[in-house]
């Protein structure tokens, strides 16, 4: 039963729900490939892949527009996938829940895919429109751009023909993007000997989690906790006071999202275990005084379990301790050619136990100047090599460097000025764009990047709000009307 049937515009929030009930994990993306086929097939419209597996679909100008510049829609096939800790879903088979909430369209528990079903829905509604004027048409839909921009990195020359690209993943309606920072990601493995437990030991689980999380690049500058740097605070505490040892650390999901959750099991002399808790009790009161603007939700738990079968050598636990500890995190230097935007930052996704008693921490830097992307890259490398631990940084990916002379940019901006009355913010983004890439491979590419308003993306607090959803359709078929 249709959820969103009366959400205006139609027909583009029709084919959003419809994506809605297509899994599509990132690097899982057939399913959704072959939907996006099977639409050109039943529309009448060409369509390719290529040896990645991104998908072109193409449509002809209608009457009038054949002299026009080939515009390229641009968008990507992969969503990120979050879901509350206690909601039970399988995102490689379930389709997601829509809902309406106020002016917004939700999940019930999970991500929404908006970034970037939206966007893609945006793609779909243009190409079976009969009203829209327009050139001729390339509509790019790429693989994998949230874990690891692989079809990005992997179109090749002569795949596109245009000269023009749109670009619909970005999240503030409002906004008009002609910029983005590149990144890296530093991955810190330390190995550890497993050692017995003292049978007079007890054992807790200490969590943390009802943090808002969000964007690694959109939210990094908004002060949210991360989960992984509030467990490590209390955990560095009591492996110095008390000798705790560390059996398991789980914190933080995705390179890309600021850690919203966090789980850790500890063991103490059972002598202590009063002592511990009073500690926790104290440490919680504090954070929650220190979060009470940005996490109201915040929530630390302590609870005895039972005994694990082992625990990590001291020297290994103490060692990933002190280098999360001292691992930096958030915003480390602000732009000095745009105001108010970031310039670098650093994000501390994610601390995992892997096969082969190896502790996986994975990171993520970015930066609008490729040096200082580097610079922070290797400050962190720094900490985990000082700590003992192996590190390797991902290739990375180029940052996109503003055009202010852009001839799209004008045709974007009077399009904007014209149909809402008030000028666009035209600036730079600090999340990461597939458009960096793209110009390396397509030196003349003509670029901008704009889409609604969408918050909380890449959590399950992600929404999409409904009203600028409409100002960006009108806004995108005016900008289509106006490409001659």
């Amino acid at each position: 039963m249709s959820v969103l049937n009366k959400l205006h515009p139609q027909p583009l929030f029709s084919y959003f729900e419809q994506i809605c009930k297509v899994p599509r994990p990132s690097k899982k993306e057939e399913r959704i490939r072959q939907f996006l086929l099977d639409f050109a097939s039943e529309n009448g419209l060409n369509a390719k892949t290529d040896k990645i597996g991104n998908v072109l679909i193409m449509k002809s100008a209608t009457p009038g527009f054949e002299n026009a510049k080939t515009v390229i829609l641009q968008t990507h096939m992969d969503m990120v996938c979050e879901k509350n800790s206690d909601k039970v879903f399988d995102f490689d088979n379930d389709s997601i829940e829509p809902i309406i909430s106020g002016g917004w369209v939700k999940a019930n528990g999970t991500t929404l895919g908006a970034d970037c079903g939206i966007g893609i829905a945006a793609q779909l509604a243009v190409l079976t429109s009969q009203e829209i004027k327009h050139g001729p048409l390339e509509c790019l839909i790429t693989v994998d751009e949230e874990t690891g921009l692989t079809g990005a990195f992997n179109l090749q020359p002569g795949f596109l023909s245009g000269s023009v690209l749109l670009n619909l993943d970005s999240e503030d309606e409002g906004e008009i993007f002609i910029g983005c920072a590149g990144g890296i990601d530093t991955l810190a493995t330390f190995s550890y000997t497993g050692e017995p437990v003292s049978e007079k030991s007890t054992a807790f689980m200490i969590s943390v989690s009802g943090l808002t999380g969000g964007h690694s690049g959109d939210d990094i500058h908004k002060n949210r906790g991360n989960a992984n740097k509030i467990l490590t605070r209390f955990l560095w505490k009591i492996v110095q006071k008390y000798d705790a040892k560390l059996s398991d650390f789980n914190g933080g999901n995705l390179r890309n999202a600021i850690a919203r959750e966090a789980f850790a099991v500890v063991t103490v002399s059972a002598n202590l275990k009063e002592n511990v808790v009073s500690d926790f009790n104290e440490f919680s009161e504090g954070l929650k005084t220190e979060f009470e603007k940005n996490e109201p939700g915040l929530q630390l738990k302590i609870k005895t379990v039972e005994t694990p079968e082992f625990v990590i050598d001291a020297k290994t636990g103490k060692n990933l301790l002190y280098s999360l500890f001292a691992c930096p995190h958030g915003v480390l230097e602000m732009s000095s050619r745009m105001e108010n935007m970031v310039e670098t930052s650093t994000n501390l996704a994610s601390v995992k136990f892997i096969d082969n008693n190896k502790i996986r921490v994975t990171t993520s830097q970015r930066s609008e100047i490729e040096s200082r992307k580097i610079m922070a890259a290797e400050m962190v490398e720094s900490v985990f090599k000082l700590a003992g631990a192996v590190v390797e940084h991902s290739d990375g990916y180029p940052g996109w460097a503003p055009n202010p002379d852009s001839d799209l940019l004008k045709i974007t901006v009077e399009s904007y000025k014209k149909l809402f009355g008030v000028e666009p913010v035209v600036r730079s983004i600090h999340a990461g764009l597939e458009c960096g890439l793209f110009l390396q491979k397509y030196p003349g590419l003509d670029m901008v990047s704009f889409g609604p308003t969408i918050r909380g993306a890449h959590s399950p607090d992600e929404r999409l709000d409904i009203e600028t959803t409409a100002k960006f359709w009108k806004h995108l078929v005016d900008v289509l009307q106006n490409m001659q």
